[in-house]
């Protein structure tokens, strides 16, 4: 890895460079009740709109990667026979611009399983293998918990990952890419100095995260605890929704649906993101459903992000944003429920 510093004069000229491309960052969408900004990741024209002071995303930049809803292929009936045609759905690289550590992670993770593992998927390998990531350091908000899920810091997944150090960032260069757009600013070699202030920026950080999840053992505990009350409290709480699944940077089930045309002369197969708190998820032919209770579906969904996920890719795929509590309409939060579990009450 390369190390650069240069002003902050020079993140809009790097900007101009990278502009090109199709660039995605965060943007501000609105306010809250309480009137604070509400950020969301979306296409940039210019380095104005960027908003890269920004808490975190309501929404994740999977979104990019992993629509909501994608068309697979299309049929079409001709007098020959018939036709079938396939779009990944790719026009170009796409420049992020100020991802946080966790969201890196995340994609890093949703790798794992779409893309390195014995079936890879096309469609999100082929947007994945055209990204250029920037990232930025952020400022640890009382429901992140990301530094308990080892997802707090980026070490790779990142072409270019910028800390603000006061009047300057201190880049760490992971790409022959990214080095090339750098010598189209001013930059330098980080001296001793900017160094020990990149070292005081990650300690000042470090001591605010107030969240934590303790994961000793939590596989083991998972286990030893399947049939614990806690998942029925929890149960009765939750409504259901499949809004944290929405917000998730790293959930990835999905449906597909195919419809044909009414004259039939025509086909498409739709690929629509799912959640496993949805009662019709776990639903077969037949109306006959595995999952009928909601403590059922919200226990299965912890199950896969902190026990199978870390059986089969050693870590657990969540990382630790918060997203899923902010968004909770019955306030039903990662670290509580852990806790909870491991029979620490909440």
């Amino acid at each position: 890895m390369i190390f650069k510093v240069f002003g902050k004069k020079e993140l809009p000229r790097l900007f101009d460079v990278i502009a090109v491309n199709r660039v995605v960052g965060p943007v501000q969408k609105g306010t809250d009740k309480n009137g604070s900004p509400l950020h969301t990741f979306g296409e940039v024209r210019d380095f104005a709109e960027l908003s890269l002071d920004y808490k975190t995303t309501i929404l994740s930049a999977k979104r990019f990667v992993l629509p909501f809803h994608e068309t697979l292929c299309t049929f079409r009936v001709t007098e020959n026979g018939w036709e079938k045609d396939v779009d990944f759905n790719v026009r170009g690289p796409t420049v992020f611009f100020g991802l946080h550590a966790c969201d890196i992670n995340a994609f890093n993770r949703l790798d794992k399983v779409l893309m390195e593992s014995v079936y890879p998927t096309p469609y999100y390998a082929s947007k994945r293998k055209n990204m250029f990531i920037i990232g930025t350091n952020c400022e640890p908000q009382p429901y992140c918990f990301c530094r308990s899920m080892g997802t707090d810091t980026a070490l790779h997944g990142f072409d270019l990952f910028l800390t603000d150090i006061g009047d300057r960032y201190f880049a760490e260069v992971q790409s022959a890419t990214a080095y090339n757009f750098l010598l189209q600013i001013k930059t330098a070699d980080p001296k001793e100095k900017d160094h020990q202030r990149y070292m005081d920026v990650v300690a000042e950080k470090n001591k605010k995260f107030t969240a934590h999840v303790d994961n000793t053992d939590l596989t083991k505990i998972l286990d030893m605890e399947f049939q614990s009350q806690a998942w029925k409290e929890w149960g009765d709480k939750c409504l259901s929704c499949g809004t944290c699944a929405n917000v998730c940077p790293t959930c990835y089930c999905y449906g597909v649906e195919e419809t044909v045309d009414m004259n039939a002369t025509g086909a498409r197969k739709i690929k629509s993101l799912h959640s496993c708190n949805l009662i019709d998820f776990a639903e077969v032919a037949g109306g006959h459903n595995f999952r009928p209770e909601r403590h059922s579906r919200l226990k299965y969904r912890y199950y896969h992000k902190h026990r199978g996920f870390v059986e089969a890719f050693e870590e657990s795929l969540c990382v630790g944003c918060g997203r899923c509590g902010e968004a909770c309409l019955a306030d039903i939060t990662v670290p509580e429920v852990i806790a909870s579990v491991r029979g620490e009450g909440h």
